[in-house]
């Protein structure tokens, strides 16, 4: 009998669930949001704020029961050095957890899960996204047929940005269709004769 048990099974043995709610939080407490289910979410809240009350307390054994339930001294660290202070003055309610809509495959409902501190959350959405890409680079050239290609102008100057009028410029020109590949020892059939 499971009276009085807390927590959802979510479809695992303990030692799997042990290890999902592991990567969960230290996900969390690497990146500052994640996007998960809602059950997994609601499941890995509790474990997440009790690390991020360990890194509060800052003791030495604080530190090794962080450690033993996240499993990666990096992670241990960031949330000792980087995140736990963040938190100093507040009394509990570290994440939140926001509903977004069905996933599409499944229709499951998906949630950001994220730290409270909306600064730290963005800084760290700023570290993963890669630069803007210039102008320049975004430019989208259409394909082109080989035997087009031979006649395509050298210099950038005389490159068309526009695709549908590059699309426009290639059909306006009369490219020959490729030949078809024929044997060496064959003989050219009476069409290809006259």
């Amino acid at each position: 009998m499971r009276h009085q048990r807390v927590g959802k099974k979510l479809g695992r043995d303990s030692a799997h669930r042990k290890a999902l709610y592991s990567n969960l939080a230290g996900a969390l407490i690497e990146h500052g949001r994640i996007k998960t289910t809602v059950t997994k979410a609601k499941a890995v809240k509790p474990h997440v704020e009790h690390m991020i009350t360990l890194g509060r307390r800052g003791d030495l054994h604080a530190r090794r029961q962080a450690t033993a339930f996240l499993r990666s001294r990096d992670v241990v660290h960031k949330l000792f050095a980087d995140v736990a202070p963040l938190f100093k003055d507040r009394p509990g309610g570290y994440t939140r957890i926001i509903k977004i809509g069905t996933r599409p495959g499944d229709s499951a409902e998906m949630a950001y899960i994220e730290l409270v501190d909306d600064e730290y959350v963005a800084t760290q959405r700023e570290e993963r996204t890669p630069p803007p890409l210039e102008e320049a680079e975004s430019v989208v050239v259409p394909a082109i047929p080989v035997e087009a290609a031979e006649e395509l102008p050298e210099t950038e100057a005389e490159l068309v940005e526009d695709p549908e009028a590059a699309e426009e410029v290639l059909a306006a020109e009369d490219v020959p269709p490729a030949p078809a590949a024929e044997a060496e020892g064959d003989e050219p059939t009476a069409e290809a004769k006259s």
